[in-house]
Order: C-alpha cells, then sequence, then structure tokens
C-alpha cells in the first residue's frame, strides 16, 4: 500500500500523520479482504481549502472533515470484481498498483473534533482516514443500514491497531 501524502497547510497536528495514515490504510484493506497493491493520495489541508473543494465537488460551501475521491465505481462494497472487468482503468502503470483514489483531510478539523469528542488527535486522524478509505472501498451512510455497517468496520480497523478513545 502506497499512500501519496501532501501536507498543505501550516496547521500542525500533534501526530505522526504519515505512520497513522500508513497503519490505519493496511488494516482497512487487509480487513475487507482487498487482493491487489494499492495506492492511494492523501491531502492534509486546511477548513479554507477543503470548504473550497467541498463546494466545487458537492455544492457544499462549508468545511468538513474528510473528502473521499474514488476511482472505482464499486457496485457492491469491497465488491472486487468490477476492478477485474475493466484492471487497465485503475491501475496505476508506473507503480502496477490499484489507485483507489483521493482522501482530504481538514488538520483544523482533526484539532476541533479531537477536543469535542474528549479523545486525541491520533485517535480522530485514524478515524478520518478509516472512514475515507471505506468510502473508496465502495461504502456509504446515506441510510442507517449503511452507516451501521461502515461504523462496525471503522471501530473494529481502529480497535485491532489499538487507536481507542
Amino acid at each position: 500500500m502506497t499512500i501519496h501524502l501532501e501536507y498543505e497547510t501550516n496547521v500542525r497536528l500533534d501526530v505522526d500523520h504519515g505512520k497513522i495514515a500508513q497503519q490505519v490504510a493496511d488494516k482497512v484493506l487487509e480487513t475487507e479482504g482487498f487482493p491487489y497493491e494499492a495506492e492511494v493520495n492523501l491531502v492534509v489541508t486546511d477548513n479554507e481549502e477543503i470548504k473550497r473543494v467541498n463546494g466545487e465537488f458537492r455544492d457544499i460551501h462549508a468545511p468538513t472533515d474528510v473528502l473521499s475521491f474514488p476511482m472505482i465505481p464499486f457496485e457492491i462494497p469491497a465488491g472486487y470484481d468490477v476492478i477485474e472487468e475493466d484492471m487497465n482503468s485503475y491501475v496505476d502503470p508506473d507503480t502496477e498498483e490499484i489507485v483507489l483514489g483521493d482522501i482530504m483531510i481538514s488538520a483544523e478539523k482533526v484539532i476541533a473534533q479531537a477536543k469535542e469528542y474528549g479523545h486525541s488527535q491520533e485517535r480522530e486522524f485514524a478515524f478520518l482516514v478509516a472512514h475515507s478509505m471505506l468510502h473508496l472501498l465502495g461504502y456509504d451512510h446515506m441510510v442507517p443500514e449503511e452507516a451501521e455497517v461502515m461504523e462496525a468496520r471503522q471501530s473494529r480497523v481502529l480497535d485491532m491497531l489499538g487507536i481507542t478513545r
């Protein structure tokens, strides 16, 4: 698993964001049985930039904690057959890894939400990476049943890594 990480803000997190992102992404792929080598682009930014991107792509003109931009149009969550059907569309020819997509996280939201929920920045950042990785694998939370499944998977990964509240 390769994470292409860009840190594009002066807001500093009190965590080893690269290490945490790698651990969480690896564990999500392992627990979801992802059968290929993969790569993800991760941008850590600030509220202003994530608000701009949120407005551009979702027509929501407010900052959010995390945005996910999946590359693969999964028909069902973790339904990896879709990759087999059109492998060349998802493979980075330079690395031969499957490109899952892009993640954007607001460092300001990580700090604020960690305080709000009474846990560490490490836990909040790890949660957002797990959440977004599941989106890149086709999971969603638009209806309560989907949200329950996604929340259980997020919790399982964080528990396995010992990243708790």
